[in-house]
């Protein structure tokens, strides 16, 4: 009821009814739907596609996550104008697979985009992406790019260091949000996963949000919170992220890790750089916040081999 609510103000605000921005209050009862021991997936080998529907069957199945006629996004990082060898966006053949997934789940819409550090064009082909997704020939399925005028200022009641910013609309109104990041260093918050990649579906001056960023992130995350959240760790960029460059950057790992709990997948994932969960703001910012889980102890890790 409460994300009817929100929904009704974004239609409202967009038909330019609703003076003021949307108010999203983040209930309790929302945030206690993350279980206190949640599974984290971890699936390794060479065969991607089925690697990443393993994770999926092991997180429930497809069609716990998306029933008929469902509007769905999967928010891959398609950030840079890199090569797939460079490994700073998504792996193509994960992005593909979770979009096949769910037009046979019977999606009635399949939307993937990402607001690109370089330009659009060519960090949607180059990254292969896009020649990925052209291949599924489905009319429900788009892959396009980010529209500005889609960007709606959304007040974030429960926010601690930013309480106010402009999110997308595809993103908010979807009825099913999978997150698919690229695991990789980052200069500023340390590392780039899954709460990161909301930065993504947000509009404005984003360099305005790197004083006290992990905070920050984890107030965006109460607005974007993943159905699904699936980090692709095949290759990880170990230095000079997030853009790297360098294929010296880049450490091959075959693995990918996935779960319903954003901040448990990030605290797993933390570790294949060899740190601590606590090592990065982001995550503690999000565990305070009672967004998931940081304590791997807690979490049951169940592995997959391909």
């Amino acid at each position: 009821m409460e994300r009817r609510k929100f929904l009704k103000q974004v239609s409202l605000w967009s038909a330019g009814i609703l003076v003021t921005p949307p108010v999203f209050d983040i209930t309790r009862e929302a945030l206690a739907a993350f279980s206190a021991t949640p599974d984290i997936l971890v699936a390794k080998g060479r065969d991607y596609p089925a690697m990443t529907r393993q994770l999926v069957d092991g997180a429930g199945g497809i069609s716990k996550f998306i029933t008929k006629g469902d509007r769905v996004v999967i928010k891959p990082n398609i950030g840079w104008d890199r090569n797939l060898a460079q490994g700073a966006n998504t792996h193509p053949l994960i992005v593909s697979t979770l979009a096949s997934l769910a037009l046979e789940a019977g999606a009635s819409k399949v939307m993937v985009f990402d607001r690109t550090c370089n330009e659009e064009r060519r960090c949607y082909q180059n990254s292969g992406i896009k020649p990925a997704l052209d291949k599924i020939k489905d009319k429900r399925l788009k892959c396009s790019y980010i529209d500005d005028r889609k960007f709606i200022p959304i007040t974030i009641k429960n926010g601690r260091a930013l309480t106010e910013w402009p999110f997308y609309r595809d993103a908010l109104e979807a009825d099913c949000y999978i997150n698919v990041p690229v695991a990789k260093h980052h200069s500023s918050s340390g590392l780039s996963m899954g709460l990161k990649n909301a930065m993504g579906v947000i509009g404005g001056w984003r360099g305005r949000l790197h004083n006290n960023l992990s905070a920050k992130i984890a107030d965006l995350n109460l607005v974007i919170r993943p159905d699904l959240t699936l980090v692709d760790a095949t290759r990880i960029i170990i230095k000079n992220g997030p853009s790297g460059g360098s294929l010296g950057d880049v450490k091959t790992l075959h693995t990918m890790i996935a779960g319903i709990d954003p901040i448990a997948v990030d605290a797993y994932t933390t570790t294949l750089f060899g740190l601590r969960p606590e090592d990065i703001g982001s995550t503690v910012e999000g565990f305070k916040r009672g967004l998931g889980q940081m304590n791997l102890g807690r979490c049951h890790i169940r592995e997959f081999t391909i």
